[in-house]
């Protein structure tokens, strides 16, 4: 059932000397070996909140593209990169940009953030903090300012017009030749503007959507008035003061949450257009218990085409609609499934035909490109096999190519190709190892691919796109950690609970391991939707805090059981209607693995993991409490129909109408279950997992009579911000310290 580990050891060996076999005794005593030698880790280094956590992080170079021109930022000065050649030469420098600026509001503090919107123009785009400009570096003057950007919820501007749409304290407004038009009036906590809607599913990460020529807005308008909210409090800072005759009582941050089988909110879609200063709505019916999503332009500016799907996230339209009138014109695909759709891509015309679109699908069981005509028509399957196409970069318009993202190589990597649209023939771009993150020039002629293998911490590589891809090697960063004492990381696969499918798992041994010793070992988890922990990325795509627990002298283990990403739609569908049922029988042929190796200790295994792996936390401590000492668990769900509709009907249907689902799953029935130690963590304003879940979960704990422990962070979100990820990390820490590691584990 267990491949050959991948075995990588990272740690750099070096032999001792014996000086005398009469002194080797004495010396034993008398001088720290090469492990003792080398330096130690702290969370300050390791965690991302900590004060020297950016020295510990492999070298690189920050980049953008104007047009095909691969630019480099840095804080002091900005140069172009000879693709060929990989000479550089200066463009421009921080004082030069200051300099230009003139009587701005304030200055520029570095050019890691600048961007250049326009490939034809030499124009930057900066930021100050108190403005955005727009700055020609050829005439040194300053082209566009835009205030009070700086405090838009939402902002998008268009190259080709140069109008601005933001939305400012709930209002929509255009910007455009110096004149700035107010679209709304009725903007509001409750009546969101040109922002995510939908909870950002289904890939939505904004609300404003230009045209291609930047004459027309799409726009998103969410009422969620209906919605019930939640009662978050902001509890004032510590050094808070009030002010004479302000109040010192917490304020309420009441939040609108849409939760499972409840009344949802309402989306429609506005279309404003410049030149006559009119907004129509796209008359897509009745927004009630459905989805809009995916908004797409055509390349002419009078089309926009959008999928619509119903609230049981089972039957998905491709629909156009008239952008100048608001009519619908036609619907163009149709997709259902048992289970669930999950359109999660625009369609993306092709830039030398603009009759035909590439649209993505995983209805032949893994996600996949597809071309069609501007009609409906399905034209042709581009990409096939047993691999996710997990992005499109974008074109190459002289080869007529797509540039893509897949894990054909290896369902633990990520690498980036091209395929031909006519013959569909692909070729890889890149080294066909590890995990890459490239960006296409917008050309689409050259990448600059950032990435890392198992055992290289980065590299970064400009590629030429031609018949034959030319790689060339532009960074080879040093390993961040030389010189300290480092864990070995290892990588393999199992079966699944069903005995046939691979999953795969990452192994960190404790530091200056000895097999013959049995260690105590952390299952750290996730195991939800859309996301995954294995790859094959640098150690493994091991957490830092992996590294910190084997410096204490814990073995960590990690695997991706079924229900997570990039494995195509049997592998996610597989825990429909009864999240939590799969993955723990498959994270228990895990520990089933751990227990035959000899060197851990079955009666000290614990499981760590937060918000989905949170749940499964108290999931496996509770059906599993013999297996399971020790758990921490964080931000967790701990009943679905307390989750948002979006995420949890897709996965788990209504409670109205899967009521054995939902009761199946519910941690509350559970907590008579509990019996080793637990702790459970929570931000006190988690708009994301409502500390509802929490305080339900040890009302049930204290009706039964078990003792689980609990630790707040007042006024933080879902994840903990800044420094105070430090101080939770060393609480995780401490927890396993006191109840894992010793071997009589107290109890109460």
């Amino acid at each position: 059932m267990v491949k050959t580990d991948i075995k990588i050891l990272i740690q750099m060996k070096t032999n001792t000397l014996m000086v005398g076999a009469i002194l080797a005794g004495f010396m034993a005593f008398a001088q720290p070996t090469n492990i003792m030698a080398q330096k130690k880790f702290t969370l300050e280094e390791l965690n991302f909140g900590g004060k020297n956590f950016q020295k510990m992080r492999a070298e690189t170079r920050y980049t953008t593209w104007w047009g095909d021109q691969l630019v480099r930022l840095d804080k002091e000065q900005c140069t172009i990169v000879n693709t060929k050649t990989l000479k550089e030469q200066t463009l421009f420098t921080l004082s030069d940009l200051n300099a230009w600026l003139g009587d701005s509001k304030s200055k520029v503090r570095a050019l890691y953030s600048i961007a250049f919107p326009d490939a034809k123009k030499p124009v930057v785009k900066v930021n100050t903090g108190k403005e955005t400009l727009l700055v020609n570096f050829k005439t040194k003057k300053i082209e566009q300012r835009f205030e009070n950007v700086t405090e838009a919820q939402a902002a998008d501007r268009n190259a080709v017009s140069g109008a601005l749409a933001y939305v400012l304290e709930n209002q929509l407004y255009v910007s455009n030749n110096g004149q700035t038009k107010q679209l709304t009036s009725d903007g509001s906590r409750s009546i969101v503007y040109g922002q995510a809607v939908h909870r950002d599913e289904f890939g939505i990460k904004g609300g404003l959507y230009w045209s291609p020529n930047g004459e027309r807005l799409a726009f998103y308008r969410m009422d969620q008035s209906m919605v019930t909210d939640f009662p978050l409090i902001n509890v004032q800072e510590v050094d808070w003061t009030p002010k004479k005759g302000e109040s010192r009582m917490a304020t309420p941050e009441p939040t609108p949450y849409p939760m499972a089988g409840e009344t949802s909110h309402k989306v429609t879609v506005g279309v404003y257009d410049i030149n006559t200063s009119k907004t129509v709505y796209l008359k897509a019916g009745d927004p009630t218990d459905r989805y809009f999503t995916n908004i797409q332009w055509s390349p002419d500016n009078k089309t926009i085409y959008m999928f619509e799907l119903n609230r049981d996230q089972n039957d998905c339209h491709l629909v156009s609609y008239d952008a100048q009138t608001g009519d619908k014109i036609a619907e163009l695909y149709h997709e259902t499934d048992a289970k669930y759709v999950e359109p999660s891509h625009p369609i993306l015309f092709l830039p030398w035909n603009s009759n035909q679109f590439v649209m993505q699908s995983q209805k032949d069981g893994y996600n996949h490109l597809y071309l069609f005509n501007k009609d409906g028509k399905e034209l042709k399957q581009i990409t096939k096999g047993n691999f996710v196409v997990m992005d499109i970069l974008g074109f190459n318009e002289k080869a007529k190519s797509i540039i893509y993202v897949s894990n054909e190589c290896s369902p633990i990597q990520r690498n980036t190709w091209s395929v031909n649209v006519a013959n569909g023939k692909r070729t890889l771009l890149d080294n066909g190892r590890g995990y890459h993150y490239a960006r296409l020039s917008e050309g689409g002629n050259y990448l600059v691919d950032n990435y890392s293998e198992p055992n290289v911490p980065r590299k970064i590589d400009i590629v030429s796109i031609g018949n034959k891809p030319e790689i060339k090697n532009w960074l080879t960063a040093k390993n961040p950690w030389a010189g300290y004492n480092i864990p070995e990381f290892t990588s393999g696969s199992i079966k699944a609970d069903d005995g046939k499918t691979d999953l795969y798992w990452r192994m960190v041994k404790p530091i200056g391991f000895d097999p013959n010793k049995k260690y105590p070992t952390v299952v750290y988890v996730y195991g939800g939707p859309h996301a995954h922990n294995v790859d094959a990325s640098w150690n493994y795509g091991s957490r830092p805090w992996e590294t910190y627990m084997a410096q204490k002298g814990y073995l960590l283990f990690i695997l991706d059981n079924r229900g997570s990403e990039n494995r195509g739609r049997a592998f996610e569908q597989a825990t429909f209607r009864q999240l939590g049922q799969v993955e723990m029988r498959d994270q228990m042929a895990g520990v089933n693995y751990l227990k035959s190796l000899p060197y851990v200790d079955a009666d000290r295994i614990g499981v760590h993991g937060w918000s989905f792996g949170g749940f499964m936390t108290i999931s496996l401590m509770t059906n599993y409490p013999e297996t399971f000492k020790v758990g921490v668990a964080g931000g967790p769900v701990i009943d679905w129909k307390w989750y948002e509709a979006m995420y949890g009907e897709r996965y788990m249907d209504t409670p109205q109408t899967n009521p054995e689902g939902y009761a199946k799953t519910s941690l509350l029935k559970k907590a008579k279950d509990l019996k080793g130690k637990l702790q459970i963590i929570t931000g006190l304003n988690d708009p994301v997992v409502l500390p509802q879940h929490c305080f339900t979960f040890l009302k049930a704990c204290i009706g039964v009579g078990t003792q689980p422990d609990f630790f707040v962070y007042p006024g933080e979100p879902h994840n903990m911000r800044g420094h105070q990820s430090v101080h939770l990390h060393d609480r995780i820490t401490q927890y396993f310290e006191d109840y894992l590691k010793p071997l009589n584990t107290p109890t109460r």
